[in-house]
């Protein structure tokens, strides 16, 4: 939902305790996730810096990789499709980006590499490194095809995942441009077919938004929730994007709700490839946006979270950013600053490091 290059950002249990870490102890055999020796499924983080400096950038990767038994590159950003389509050098800051990316490898953690083909709004195609609109007759044209499967060719060569969602949020296409949705069924089809063939062993697939899968507000949701299940159980695994927050979730009940929503309807193996919830209070006067959050409530989204991890065998879950970005926030252009702040307490870590009670949950699991 998000992009290291800024345009990334969209609009649109603890318990109640003083002393998580007493409370987990005296719920423990209520959320069997948490007692378990071993858990049945991975979790971690996005590489997502909490600020600008390299210092903070190094202190992310160190922290995911070793909070987690898994961490996950979020590449939603633009894309040099000239380039892919001429056989041109690449823009200096694609490569540069990819390598880094690559250089700072992993201890003992698997990778899940996640690639956004739609722009940040998920109108149309990613913008082009210029900045510019591909022109297109259809959105599977050939040239299309084949420049999208080279970049997602020359990510998975340099990044070596372990998984590879090859389409962020793929269901918001409907919501935000229908006339495109068939033909970017064929253009995904066709590409996931190319680099299955390419890496046989390599999980491919695509994520879709539960928040908005779950009780959408469209013209015709029964039509909506039809098509979209119908889409997601093609592939070999179905990645959810999900920030409860944005649908008013805010308790237990609320949440369990959109899972149950997600169980019925989704009959391939889940992963959570995003995820997290306020906990503090989010306002924003320019869209004239309040949206009340707390530690407790954040802890409790994550409780939720795990439960469902392991009573439904999802393979691994992904929280967004582990730390509140405040400080990367401020370097925000004016023009996005307003939507960048949407996920800025999200972090089980406050924005000076402290941690958050939903910390004390994870760090129980995944110690």
């Amino acid at each position: 939902m998000k992009s290291y290059t800024y345009v990334l950002l969209l609009f649109i249990v603890v318990l109640a305790c003083k002393e998580p870490e007493t409370t987990l102890e005296q719920d423990c055999e209520s959320y069997s996730v948490l007692c378990a020796e071993e858990i049945n499924f991975l979790g971690g983080f996005t590489a997502w810096p909490y600020a600008p400096e390299l210092e903070a950038v190094n202190d992310t990767y160190e922290f995911i990789q070793s909070q987690g038994t898994i961490y996950s590159e979020h590449i939603d950003a633009n894309i040099p499709w000239q380039e892919w389509i001429n056989g041109s050098e690449l823009p200096i800051a694609f490569v540069n980006d990819i390598e880094s990316r690559a250089q700072r490898g992993r201890a003992n953690v698997q990778l899940t590499v996640s690639v956004s083909v739609l722009n940040s709004v998920r109108t149309d195609l990613a913008l082009a490194y210029d900045g510019s609109v591909l022109t297109y007759d259809s959105l599977n044209e050939e040239r299309v095809i084949e420049a999208y499967v080279s970049h997602l060719s020359y990510i998975t060569q340099k990044l070596q995942p372990d998984y590879l969602l090859v389409a962020i949020e793929s269901n918001e296409l409907l919501i935000q441009a229908p006339e495109k949705w068939p033909a970017f069924k064929k253009l995904m089809l066709a590409v996931r077919m190319q680099m299955k063939a390419k890496y046989p062993s390599l999980p491919i697939f695509e994520s879709i938004t539960l928040h908005n899968f779950y009780e959408p507000e469209v013209e015709d949701p029964s039509a909506y929730i039809q098509e979209i299940a119908a889409y997601a159980n093609e592939m070999d695994k179905v990645g959810i994007s999900f920030y409860p927050f944005f649908k008013g979730l805010n308790d237990k009940e609320g949440f369990q709700s959109a899972f149950d929503f997600l169980h019925q309807r989704i009959n391939k193996p889940i992963v959570i490839s995003e995820t997290g919830h306020l906990s503090e209070d989010l306002s924003i006067a320019a869209f004239n946006l309040f949206i009340p959050g707390s530690e407790e409530e954040q802890a409790s989204y994550l409780q939720s979270l795990l439960q469902n991890a392991y009573a439904n065998n999802y393979e691994y879950i992904i929280w967004w950013t582990h730390r509140d970005y405040d400080r990367l926030w401020e370097t925000f252009p004016a023009e996005v600053k307003d939507l960048g702040k949407i996920w800025i307490s999200t972090g089980l870590l406050n924005e000076d490091g402290r941690q958050k009670a939903a910390f004390q949950i994870w760090d129980t699991v995944f110690k």
